[in-house]
């Protein structure tokens, strides 16, 4: 009986494609996340497949040879393919669905959640939507106990421990940064010389924002006179413009509350970088391809209507405030 012959899989076209764009294997290797030895095994594997060299290994970077350029536009076209396929799928199964529980963190209720469901509901025609807003840790314990399907929300850490419970769906990393009265934060030294007088106006600790930003200051050893502790990023803000302190907050809060913008200046935060990440999570293996297709659609949301302005206001965001 004759030895099967190789088949290219998916994984390999993705991996050829990484190397192409990348000219390198350790670069390819980095983008997708795996070693440099599983990136050379699966381009040889494609190689002895197809019975034909694509890269020019002498080169440096690599270089495609004929049968690589020739092999890269096939390539594409499989991959694109198949995110059609995946889309596809999705749609199917968001059908199927008469009633979606979805849970979101109050940073996105004010805009971005009612441009997703809009566009949720255009594919689900018969579906009846049930919207709850909260704080990550409860919305994630609703989801634990089967009350939403979905939820959308900041990931817990070191508190979380879901036991693989859940399939999570990164969406935004979202880092901190000091937010100072207009005009302030500008002299020697930054946002930390004009912070070390002025008092903080901190983001409730009940919440898990409030923790991560406490823990931050304790690393730094910072311990700023700290006069309100509020859990409302309106009222935060309406404090610092009226001059009261300074205060914490992450991009993704700022545009929850952009009216206080033009009255507020934003500084990279002092010391050590600080992110939270958002996500999306749903019960393991429960809804098949539709969490995917949510979160796909709310990373273009957010990328368009909160990342890219952000970015452009503030250029040295990047590339902390990124989609994931």
């Amino acid at each position: 009986m004759p030895e099967a012959q190789t088949r290219v899989t998916l994984w390999g076209i993705e991996v050829f494609l990484a190397v192409a764009d990348e000219g390198t294997i350790s670069a390819a290797a980095r983008r997708l996340g795996v070693s440099p030895p599983a990136i050379s095994q699966q381009i040889a594997a494609v190689e002895a497949s197809l019975g034909a060299v694509l890269f020019d290994r002498t080169a440096r970077p690599f270089a495609l040879t004929p049968a690589g350029r020739l092999f890269r536009r096939h390539a594409q076209v499989i991959l694109n393919t198949e995110a059609e396929a995946r889309a596809d799928l999705a749609r199917a199964d968001l059908a199927r669905f008469s009633t979606l529980r979805l849970g979101m963190i109050e940073d996105l209720d004010a805009e971005v959640t009612p441009a997703l469901l809009s566009g949720l509901a255009q594919d689900m025609a018969d579906c009846r939507f049930l919207l709850e807003t909260g704080a990550s840790h409860r919305l994630l314990d609703k989801l634990e106990a089967r009350a939403l399907d979905v939820a959308v929300a900041a990931e817990l850490g070191a508190e979380a421990a879901d036991a693989g419970w859940r399939e999570v769906h990164p969406i935004l990393s979202d880092p901190f940064v000091a937010v100072h009265p207009k005009g302030q934060g500008k002299a020697a030294g930054g946002a930390q010389a004009d912070s070390a007088d002025a008092p903080l106006i901190l983001y409730s600790a009940r919440h898990l924002m409030g923790r991560q930003i406490a823990g931050h200051l304790a690393r730094a050893n910072q311990r700023p006179q700290v006069r309100f502790e509020l859990d409302s990023y309106h009222a935060i803000l309406a404090l610092v413009a009226q001059g009261a302190g300074w205060t914490i907050l992450t991009p993704l809060a700022l545009h929850h509350a952009a009216r206080f913008l033009p009255e507020v200046a934003v500084h990279p935060l002092p010391g050590a970088p600080l992110a939270r990440s958002i996500s999306l999570s749903a019960r393991a293996g429960v809804m098949g391809a539709v969490p995917g297709r949510i979160a796909q659609d709310l990373r273009g949301l957010i990328g368009s209507r909160i990342v890219t302005p952000a970015v452009a206001q503030w250029p040295w965001l990047a590339p902390a405030l990124r989609l994931s």
